[in-house]
């Protein structure tokens, strides 16, 4: 392990939403480069266990730990099962993330026809989620003198998309938040930084493009004629997690094969 830059020195990482997707591959990514432990996060408990698994096959201790991040409570007692395990959390990353209770982009309803209600899945989980283990998640950090906060948004978030004004939003207002983070605990030796993902293959975006015409369509605006694949976000998330990027904060990094560039 010596000669690998990303190694995670035995840190223990927590990963929320990581029962499937990008979550999966980021969890399976840490085990693979020397993590001292996993807490895989899902809403729906056998699919952290089922996650988990896959992480123990590869010699590194797993926490499966079933939360609703939109909690308080809930992510509170998630942290202290994990610090019971592992003694610590070292690096968190904040992948859970919804588009509401249908994101499938084949069913989007124009903001103008969406009532407060319809809101709450999109800032709840996007946004709220966010904040409620970034503030669970730090004091320990601070502690520590170390960290590593690294938040997956959507590319939404920085372009803006129509029909998703309140995602995208909620996608803007965790960035922000992040960059606010990283001014108020660079001192303390913590990294925050956000990656911003294109069209990923995940469950939600299989559903939207089983056509292959749709994905035809949606890959006209990409300079790489490909869906991102969930490996594609866990390699960057990786780099971030990692010593290798220890003179990098407050930044939103797109992985997105050139839906849009960053500057």
């Amino acid at each position: 392990m010596s000669g690998n830059i990303l190694d995670l020195k035995r840190r223990v990482g927590l990963v929320t939403g990581a029962g499937q997707g990008v979550g999966r591959a980021v969890a399976l990514r840490f085990a693979e480069n020397n993590a001292g432990g996993v807490v895989v996060n899902d809403f729906r408990l056998e699919r952290a266990q089922a996650v988990a698994g896959e992480v123990e096959k590869l010699g590194v201790k797993a926490l499966a730990a079933q939360c609703d991040v939109t909690s308080f409570d809930s992510v509170t007692a998630m942290f202290e099962k994990a610090r019971a395990a592992f003694g610590k959390v070292d690096i968190l990353v904040n992948n859970a993330g919804n588009a509401g209770a249908d994101p499938s982009a084949v069913a989007r309803k124009p903001f103008w026809e969406q009532e407060p209600k319809d809101w709450e899945p999109f800032l709840g989980t996007n946004l709220f989620g966010v904040l409620n283990c970034v503030r669970v998640a730090g004091p320990a950090m601070i502690a520590n003198k170390y960290g590593k906060i690294v938040t997956v948004i959507s590319d939404a978030g920085r372009v803006g998309e129509p029909n998703l004004e309140i995602y995208s939003g909620a996608k803007a207002g965790a960035a922000g938040f992040m960059r606010a983070v990283a001014k108020d605990l660079g001192r303390a030796g913590i990294t925050a930084n956000c990656v911003a993902l294109g069209a990923t293959r995940t469950p939600a975006i299989e559903r939207a493009t089983s056509d292959p015409e749709a994905v035809k369509r949606m890959l006209k605006v990409y300079q790489i004629k490909r869906l991102g694949e969930p490996e594609d976000a866990a390699n960057m998330i990786l780099f971030l997690s990692s010593d290798a990027s220890s003179w990098i904060t407050g930044q939103t990094i797109p992985v997105n094969g050139g839906y849009s560039f960053a500057m």
